[in-house]
């Protein structure tokens, strides 16, 4: 038996026998509502059923906006991260989703997760509402973002040392920023808010998505910080740690490969701005999107580490990768030590794309 296999079948013993302790002592199951995105045709409507402790004064705070406290109460809110990680999964639940004039009934994946597609659902663009209702749980209401017909330019961001400063992936760092750091701790890159915020302003109607390795369960933590720092409203495309059928760890390149893929698929008009560092892989990323993509690409933003940066990052002063270019001749292209850096040398080239479909 593969390594994979023993440990698949370790994580789908444990958590049964967790599941069935915790459903004696009265634990219930709760929704947990991700922020979605789609089109006039359809649209994507993610979340996850856990078991929670009916006690927990969280249990029932499930929908986006409710997660996410004011200013005013945001120390009082603030914990540490590894209690983000402490979560037990609800696999093959039943669960419907409601949005607009349709209603999908579907359950979740072995982990848990729920990623329904609401065909004709007859929502107007904008940030609309849609309920997810599973079987012993109180219904949540999440937002999805729904696109203008005719929008053309679309953006998307990293998160880690990109929005935010982590330091991503040298493991000791990652973990004490992940899981001992206080979530309302951590601080912005500088100048990259003021830098995003332009770029929206461009583009009102344009889709901002984030687009992260990062695990789910820091989903709450992360719109938190880019409210409170100033960042666009967006959905998340984060991932699940843990083993796959084929790997004992996921590849986070190939969860963005994936991803920008889905994006050309469910919005084929779109061109789309896309905005990282040079700490892990963005640059190969997507200059590897550009070449196979090279009419979805409106652009490219890079955040430059600094020496020090890479250091903590990957143990060397200079990028994983030199190749920031690669594939990307032809993309118009930024690269910056920061938000203010990457907007200044923006302003002085916008991109020839955008003017275009601005003025068309």
């Amino acid at each position: 038996m593969a390594l994979v296999d023993i440990a698949h079948k370790a994580e789908d013993l444990v958590y049964r026998n967790l599941e069935k302790h915790k459903a004696k002592k009265g634990w219930q199951p709760s929704i947990r509502a991700y922020l979605g995105y789609g089109d006039e045709k359809k649209v994507r409507v993610l979340g996850r059923v856990l078991l929670r402790d009916p006690n927990d004064p969280n249990a029932h705070r499930a929908g986006p906006e409710d997660n996410y406290p004011t200013n005013g109460t945001i120390r009082r809110q603030a914990q540490r991260g590894f209690r983000q990680f402490l979560t037990l999964q609800i696999p093959d639940h039943p669960v419907s989703v409601t949005a607009g004039d349709q209603t999908v009934h579907t359950r979740t994946n072995a982990d848990g997760y729920l990623d329904v597609q609401v065909r004709h659902h007859g929502l107007a663009p904008g940030w609309q509402d849609v309920t997810i209702s599973a079987a012993g749980a109180e219904p949540v209401t999440t937002q999805v973002f729904i696109v203008k017909p005719g929008t053309r330019i679309g953006f998307v961001c990293d998160v880690d040392d990109t929005t935010i400063v982590t330091r991503l992936p040298r493991p000791l760092i990652a973990a004490y920023n992940s899981w001992f750091q206080r979530t309302n701790a951590r601080q912005p890159v500088p100048g990259m808010a003021r830098f995003i915020n332009e770029l929206t302003r461009r583009h009102p109607d344009a889709p901002f998505i984030y687009l992260s390795t990062g695990a789910w369960n820091t989903f709450e933590s992360l719109v938190r910080f880019f409210r409170d720092h100033g960042f666009p409203t967006g959905p998340l495309i984060l991932s699940d740690w843990g083993p796959t059928q084929t790997n004992l760890f996921r590849s986070g390149q190939e969860h963005k490969r994936v991803q920008l893929r889905n994006l050309v698929i469910d919005f084929p008009e779109i061109q789309w701005f896309l905005i990282g560092d040079n700490g892990q892989h963005d640059p190969v990323i997507y200059g590897g999107f550009a070449a196979d993509h090279p009419d979805h690409v409106a652009g490219i933003a890079i955040r430059q580490l600094s020496s020090e940066e890479h250091v903590l990052a990957h143990g060397t002063t200079a990028p994983i990768e030199n190749s920031a270019r690669a594939n990307t001749d032809d993309i118009p292209y930024v690269m910056g030590k920061d938000g203010d850096e990457l907007r200044a040398c923006y302003a002085q080239n916008p991109f020839p794309r955008e003017e275009r479909h601005r003025e068309n």
